[in-house]
């Protein structure tokens, strides 16, 4: 073999491992994310509440390596960090119970021993960690309030009918809530994110919405293209892929 065609086989073999290695990174931040989630849930968390704990953690990973940190426990103090941004304060107690019944379904809550204490240090000296790691740049501008928006424009667009008929408002939520589990939400505008989940739901319900001179998007959201939509699209759809990976 020539060292031209070795050097190549090298390099596709390198190529071959990273792209490995970031499947199997990108299947743990999506159980990690599921995690923060559900756990927010049971804790009473509001929505973006749990999108900045999302955002906290996936921020945290872009300059971080799950080689070096645990990924539960940045996810543990990214919950309690989102509490004190977002002035939805949680008790790490609660937080350490409902993890804990999380990984140990009939497990009682945790005794408040030396090991809950040892877990309690680490959830603050990580949180401390993450404001270091994020530059203490921990306030975020979520798509919720563009979604909204843009949904009382679509309502007022469509007959009563169509509206009530169906679930655009429920599926463009669920789709935004979902873009959380990757790292797609921290990737685009919020604006874009927003825009996109709408396109997605009323796409899934093949609803059509009055044209005029301007596409309906364009006249939402003046400064994103049909590309950055398709992009922004192919990247929620891979994350339904991912689910179904990490089953």
């Amino acid at each position: 073999m020539s060292a031209q065609a070795s050097t190549s086989a090298a390099v596709n073999e390198a190529r071959g491992r990273g792209s490995a290695e970031y499947v199997e990174d990108s299947k743990i931040h999506f159980r990690v994310c599921r995690f923060i989630i559900e756990t927010g849930v049971k804790l009473g968390m509001r929505s973006v509440p749990m999108a900045t704990a999302c955002v906290l953690y996936h921020r945290f990973f872009q300059s971080a390596s799950l080689q070096v940190y645990e990924p539960y426990l940045v996810a543990m103090s990214a919950i309690y960090l989102a509490g004190k941004v977002e002035e939805q304060h949680l008790r790490t107690r609660d937080i350490i119970n409902v993890c804990h019944r999380y990984f140990h379904p009939d497990s009682e809550p945790l005794e408040l021993d030396g090991k809950f204490w040892e877990l309690r240090d680490s959830i603050v000296q990580c949180e401390l960690l993450i404001l270091r790691q994020l530059n203490f740049q921990v306030s975020f501008e979520h798509p919720h309030k563009y979604l909204l928006h843009y949904l009382l424009s679509v309502r007022s667009l469509l007959n009563r009918h169509a509206w009530s008929r169906t679930p655009i408002a429920e599926t463009a939520l669920a789709v935004l809530k979902d873009s959380y589990h990757g790292s797609v939400c921290v990737r685009h505008e919020p604006q874009h994110l927003a825009l996109t989940s709408l396109y997605l739901a009323l796409q899934t319900y093949g609803v059509q919405l009055p044209r005029g001179e301007l596409e309906w998007w364009q006249v939402f959201c003046a400064d994103i293209t049909k590309t950055q939509i398709e992009t922004i699209m192919s990247e929620l759809l891979q994350l339904y892929d991912m689910e179904a990976k990490c089953t």
